[in-house]
């Protein structure tokens, strides 16, 4: 008997047992497969090979998406191994499309022959849609001879039926032969699917066409009319795949924000070999290589800039239009843009590694995922078939017994018929995965990566946004907002003697001085006999003058006097909650520079809209009242937490979830991270990128809050989506089986033609996608 192991987080480690409890042993590390599955249909078939995988043993979870056609399993190694799961797959009566890819090989890789393989698919499908409708527009207009009264004359009737025969046998045996190798090969695992309906529809429709052919005579004998209904079969087989192509297209463009992203990759880089520049394959690109980027080219992969200085378009990854500045130090990413100047860069990372590939398989397998909402869809499309099979028995049942005895068996096969072909329940297997793919896709290119569609879901009820401070309102590092120089004094001559000494330093605070002093383009002088004075400052020399530069201490105790003009200056600084630095030049008070933690520039209008939105926005940071009171009044909060240590972070994401509130955790992804998977949805930006991706469910590529702003709205548009998805493909199906089956016949004398039972089913699918589709034009604003 198969026992299942219990089910838990993908790649999780597990810990070993304690010395004190041997007795306990510790489950084993599982691994994760995806499989590209070949010959499913709809939502039934996903259904079956998801449970014949789950039921495999060592496969502790196992998720099938109709919409990208994979299966990604988490399964135990020492169990299972990726044959066995492609075995299971193939004894549940489908295929496993196989590449010569390796396993441990980057995302990025094109996957040649796997999209070699869906074009050879695809064109044979349009092929055999064109076959069936070249037939069926011939043998349509031959099913009707009585418009054409002087062919009627000239051919009989027997002699028809048998050219009618001729022409839809390559409809049956070409066109609709995958229907009933399926529908065979799910009677042999005793399943049922999409093309179980059709197979039986149609061929109960042609079975009953080819008797009436032959032997007409055996009929009419048993008073029942010798009619064919090739007309039927040949039409309804061209309209279902009509219906396939439209959807493969969609489907084509559902994903075309993964291909839009694999091709941003580089194909070549220049690498420093030898001391020559060499043009290689990115594949052969190594840890260590020195490459070199012109204006115009893309970054090869991810790195550290060594010399040059650029501006780099990072859109790609960020969704901000503005190139950034890069200069010796900063980092680059793979498939980026240089735009201006040139530079040498260290490789750092390459293949599955780099943020590119990282991305890729984030929106891969959220593309992949299943929402909680899809349950709901699956429960029924698990038992919709054989149901559908039940009522189009009935249905033939009832009309047999009570229709007129002349007319009883075409009405009732008719209606059979009907029933089968309109019941398809695609639209409901694609209602869920073609949305979550459009929409995660959409989010990519705005810069927000959404680990799974259980996050897209969850966003949607959030009702209240708890914002971390530092890193998240703020930049998350000092910068100089006053620059005052006491009267007499003046700051264009000021402010490059007191860069000079703080360019000597290392602390934050002098950077934050440095960095201002380059934005103000004032000239660059050096300092000498530099002295950093622990809890401080500095002191130094610079063209012959003394500098001194740091808090009230380091004034007082090197005999400058703290004036009251000087108390009076840092006063209002100081009320606001900012750090004061005090200079000196040549032992006399010269300056005060305010130094605080600004604002992201986004911020307050971020924090508007999500309030606009209804939500709730609290801020939480480690600061004191009053600076958490100032930040909080110039973004427009009205409720925060100060003083909170990190690891107090969770306990106030727990009071607000106490106070029944959805809540939604943004912060900087490494020290919230307890925090933001303690909430019902974490956001994390991009500080610190990698912990970042692995703390949140969903990643702001750019630091800005705008990015919250997009990820709610769009959840909310794609939770939309899937309600009107799923409301058309449970209304459909609602109403278009009774008709089908002849409920308005009574009343109405209407019946539902069987070819205009398959054009409703194909046209179902395509309108759920196109529904789907329009997220693609999905903005913000």
């Amino acid at each position: 008997m198969n026992k299942h192991l219990p089910n838990r987080p993908p790649g999780r480690l597990l810990m070993k047992p304690t010395p004190t409890a041997p007795e306990t042993a510790a489950p084993a590390a599982t691994e994760t497969a995806t499989l590209n599955i070949e010959g499913m249909t709809c939502a039934s078939c996903s259904n079956f090979v998801e449970r014949a995988l789950s039921r495999t043993p060592g496969v502790q979870r196992a998720v099938v998406n109709l919409a990208t056609e994979k299966a990604t399993i988490d399964f135990v190694p020492a169990q299972i191994n990726r044959a066995g799961l492609k075995a299971a797959v193939e004894q549940a009566g489908y295929g496993v499309a196989e590449t010569a890819q390796p396993a441990a090989a980057s995302p990025l890789a094109s996957d040649d022959e796997l999209e070699a393989r869906k074009a050879l698919a695809y064109a044979r499908l349009r092929r055999r849609f064109w076959v069936a409708t070249a037939l069926a527009a011939v043998i349509m207009p031959l099913s009707m001879l009585m418009l054409w009264p002087a062919l009627m004359q000239r051919i009989s009737m027997p002699v028809l039926n048998y050219v009618l025969l001729a022409l839809t046998l390559p409809v049956i045996f070409y066109s609709g032969r995958e229907f009933y190798v399926s529908a065979w090969n799910g009677l042999r695992h005793r399943t049922a699917s999409m093309d179980t309906l059709i197979a039986v529809g149609t061929g109960a429709a042609f079975a009953f066409s080819l008797v009436a052919t032959i032997v007409p005579g055996w009929l009419t004998s048993r008073g029942i009319a010798a009619e064919v209904y090739y007309d039927t079969t040949a039409t309804i087989i061209a309209l279902i795949l009509l219906g396939k192509v439209l959807e493969a297209r969609a489907k084509t463009r559902t994903s075309a924000a993964i291909k839009a992203l694999l091709g941003l990759q580089a194909r070549t880089a220049r690498v420093l070999r030898g001391g020559q520049e060499v043009d290689i394959p990115i594949e052969q690109v190594q840890l260590n290589d020195l490459v070199v980027v012109r204006p115009g080219e893309k970054v090869a992969t991810d790195g550290v800039m060594e010399a040059g200085h650029s501006a780099v378009d990072e859109s790609m990854l960020t969704g901000e239009s503005l190139p950034v500045e890069k200069k010796a130090g900063d980092p680059v990413y793979g498939a980026t843009l240089n735009k201006t100047g040139s530079f040498r860069f260290r490789v750092t990372k390459v293949g599955a590694e780099t943020m590119l590939a990282q991305i890729v398989k984030l929106v891969s397998e959220a593309q992949g995922s299943r929402a909680p909402i899809q349950r709901l869809a699956d429960k029924v499309s698990a038992v919709f078939v054989p149901v559908v099979v039940i009522i189009a028995i009935l249905t033939f049942v009832l009309w047999f017994d009570f229709a007129p005895e002349a007319t009883r068996l075409p009405l009732a096969l008719v209606n059979f018929v009907a029933v089968l072909i309109i019941a398809c329940p695609c639209a409901l297997g694609l209602a869920t995965p073609t949305a979550i793919m459009v929409g995660t896709g959409k989010g990519a290119e705005h810069g927000v990566l959404i680990r799974n569609a259980e996050a897209l879901e969850k966003a949607y009820q959030v009702d209240t946004v708890l914002l971390d401070k530092t890193g998240t309102i703020t930049r998350g590092e000092p910068a100089v907002t006053d620059f005052l120089p006491l009267p007499g004094l003046a700051a264009t001559e000021l402010l490059p003697l007191l860069a000079a000494v703080e360019r000597q330093s290392e602390h934050p605070l002098a950077a934050a001085v440095v960095r201002y002093a380059d934005e103000q383009q004032s000239s660059q002088l050096t300092a000498s006999s530099f002295q950093a004075v622990e809890g401080q400052g500095a002191k130094a020399s610079v063209e012959g003058r003394s500098i001194l530069i740091g808090n009230r201490r380091l004034l007082r105790e090197n005999g400058v006097a703290i004036t009251p003009a000087l108390e009076q200056a840092a006063a209002p600084l100081l009320a606001q909650a900012k750090t004061v630095l005090y200079a000196a030049v040549d032992g006399q008070p010269a300056a005060l520079l305010g130094v605080a933690d600004t604002l992201r520039d986004t911020s307050a209008a971020a924090i508007k809209e999500l309030q606009r939105q209804g939500l709730e926005v609290v801020m939480m940071t480690g600061d004191n009242p009053q600076t958490a009171a100032e930040v909080a009044r110039q973004v427009g909060i009205s409720r925060f937490f100060a003083e909170v240590l990190p690891q107090d972070k969770t306990g106030k994401v727990q009071e607000l979830q106490a106070e029944g509130r959805r809540v939604a955790m943004v912060g900087d992804g490494i020290n919230d991270a307890p925090a933001l998977a303690r909430a019902d949805v974490g956001l994390a930006m991009a500080t610190g990128t990698d912990v970042a991706m692995e703390a949140a469910a969903i990643t702001l590529m750019r630091a800005d809050l705008m990015g919250v702003v997009t990820a709610i709205a769009l959840s909310r548009h794609t939770m939309r989506t899937i309600r009107q998805n799923l409301f058309f493909a449970f209304i459909y199906n609602v109403l278009g089986i009774p008709i089908a089956a002849g409920l308005l016949y009574p009343f109405t004398g209407w019946l539902l033609s069987p070819m205009l039972a398959a054009a409703a089913m194909a046209l179902s699918s395509v309108s759920v996608l196109t529904n789907s589709l329009r997220l693609r034009g999905f903005s913000v604003n």
